[in-house]
């Protein structure tokens, strides 16, 4: 551990906080029809697609109206990129890849359109060896735009039902959706994409290179491409998904420290801002400034924890008598291990999923922190939108529990919390949690799901990578301890006689459970909210503004994760981190 490491750390978190507060205040004019300074730039392209879209912005939605809207567009989405991705030949008319595998079976496409869908970007596919520049662009990289506009109308949805003081509306998703890529999304990706194009990340069309040795007869492709343009909107959305298959540890991704950090604050820019924004439309900063702190309090712990882990190394390393110098295997030296336990962290606190460094390399209580981070189910900063919007079912659910411990209905920003409101708050919250530990017995309790883990997970390592990936994809996350993947087992009944991958399938189909479960309840919750009578605050009224209520919402967050999760860790990376020597 270094001073600099730890200046890493809460540098980091300093600078955050100073971007994140002017951003929320930005969002809040986005989200409340305030004046904005891309008014005049993108006034006519907003009116353009309402038209296009057929849609009128000055047309309120009910919650299932507003639900039923973004299901049929996330079907659209979902669709048009099956579409292209199975017919990508077709498209790929440059012809400039003569590596690419054009012909993806159908059971990966469905993982891959189902990953992106969702937010996930979970890859069962190498980037450069499998997609054409086109489906990387006009297929992946868009609905990094639209699923990350998805998270962010949800949470904005929620907020306005909270807020209201009667009707129904919860807004139109559809100028929620096409204000959120023309004036959030859109400008933040094109800055970002210029700093990495500057700091040395590739954006070219070009064909790809090959380098030849100094020996004779050896020669290497380098895969180029439209890097930058992807990398910015897949930190920017919480997406993960990388251009390349080693992700944010490829130096045309990411070239620098500098990247390092820009990436890092890309990531976490638009969730942090979105806490100050909820503070100024309930208009009660104080209550954004209560959830951000039990944010940042539960992050810079997983940070130090995770460093903390790294710096003092594995206890394969104390065994050979190397007792410094740190935990660097699976790490980049550009990065160090202070950049590498901060990229980890950042992006499984989010569902961002990309990565800079091998997880699965970590030691047993580092690798331990990211299984943590994803228990909390995105309630630390969480993913664009979703981080906000499972928080505040938490909020609602500490209100609840907090009304009960001093005998007063539970009440909060005056709306009296009751019964149906507490159903759909438990259910949004245990969805997430049951997908990843249902998948997990399943896939390792077959004989297909277990053919997934890589030849040298043994024991609990094993068990690691199924829960690990599980979690991930339920969590709409992304990254993986490498060596979990998708085979064709053929032994596997009718599912390996028919070519069917076991890992893509249940993937698949938890990513799309867990992401639009959560969304419609916390939809419903909204619903529930938005016409409620507004009560004014009494003696009895319980503060939801203080360090006391920031105390009481840590600790159900830690209370629920740990009820669902902690005999899983046990099962993996805890036992594997006591019995490091076995498995290091």
């Amino acid at each position: 551990m270094t001073f600099t490491g730890w200046l890493t750390i809460f540098g980091f978190a300093a600078i955050l906080t100073a971007l994140a507060l002017p951003f929320g205040r930005y969002l809040a004019a986005v989200y409340t029809g305030g004046r904005t300074w891309l008014d005049p730039v993108l006034g006519a392209p907003e009116r353009f697609l309402y038209r296009l879209l057929r849609a009128d912005p000055s047309e309120g939605q009910d919650w299932r109206t507003y639900a039923k809207s973004l299901i049929v567009f996330s079907l659209a989405g979902w669709l048009l990129l099956f579409l292209i991705l199975r017919t990508q030949t077709l498209w790929d008319f440059t012809g400039l890849n003569p590596l690419h595998y054009h012909s993806a079976p159908w059971n990966v496409t469905f993982n891959t359109t189902s990953s992106f869908l969702t937010n996930t970007n979970w890859q069962y596919y190498g980037g450069e060896t499998t997609m054409s520049y086109f489906s990387q662009m006009a297929g992946l990289t868009v609905q990094n735009f639209l699923s990350a506009g998805v998270g962010i109308v949800v949470a904005v949805a929620l907020i306005r039902g909270i807020v209201s003081r009667g009707g129904s509306s919860l807004g139109n998703f559809w100028q929620d959706i096409v204000r959120t890529v023309l004036y959030v999304l859109l400008p933040l990706s094109i800055v970002v994409a210029l700093v990495l194009v500057f700091q040395g990340s590739i954006q070219t069309f070009s064909t790809y290179l090959v380098s030849h040795g100094l020996t004779s007869g050896g020669s290497q492709s380098i895969a180029v491409g439209p890097v930058a343009s992807q990398e910015a909107i897949k930190e920017l959305g919480t997406n993960g998904g990388g251009f390349f298959n080693v992700n944010s540890a490829h130096p045309f991704e990411n070239p620098t420290g500098f990247t390092n950090l820009v990436e890092m604050l890309a990531v976490l820019i638009i969730p942090a801002a979105l806490v100050f924004t909820y503070g100024r439309m309930t208009g009660s900063r104080r209550q954004g400034y209560a959830i951000y702190a039990t944010m940042m309090v539960m992050f810079l712990g997983a940070a130090v924890v995770c460093y903390v882990a790294e710096a003092h190394g594995s206890p394969a390393q104390h065994a050979a008598g190397i007792h410094h110098g740190g935990n660097l295997e699976g790490k980049e030296q550009r990065f160090g291990i202070a950049g590498s336990a901060l990229f980890d962290v950042v992006t499984t606190v989010t569902s961002c999923g990309a990565v800079n460094s091998a997880i699965e390399s970590f030691t047993g209580i580092g690798g331990a922190v990211p299984f943590a981070n994803l228990s909390a189910s995105e309630v630390i900063f969480g993913g664009v939108g979703t981080g906000l919007y499972s928080i505040l079912l938490y909020v609602l659910l500490a209100v609840f529990i907090g009304g009960l411990m001093v005998g007063r209905t539970p009440e909060y920003l005056g709306k009296k919390i009751e019964a149906r409101e507490i159903k759909l708050v438990a259910l949004g919250l245990l969805i997430t949690p049951l997908a990843a530990l249902f998948s997990t017995a399943l896939a390792t309790a077959s004989r297909a799901g277990r053919a997934s883990i890589s030849a040298t997970g043994v024991g609990p390592q094993g068990f690691s990578e199924s829960f690990y990936a599980y979690l991930s994809q339920a969590n709409n996350n992304g990254s993986a301890f490498a060596g979990y993947g998708g085979f064709v087992q053929p032994n596997a009944g009718s599912l390996g006689s028919h070519g069917i991958t076991f890992a893509d399938l249940l993937g698949g189909f938890e990513m799309l459970f867990a992401r639009y479960g959560p969304i419609l309840f916390a939809l419903a919750v909204a619903g529930t909210l938005v016409g409620k009578r507004v009560s004014p605050a009494g003696l009895g009224t319980m503060r939801t503004d203080n360090p006391t209520f920031v105390i009481l919402l840590i600790g159900v967050i830690i209370l629920v994760g740990a009820l669902t999760f902690f005999p899983a860790l046990l099962l993996g990376p805890i036992v594997q981190g006591l019995t490091g020597h076995l498995y290091s």
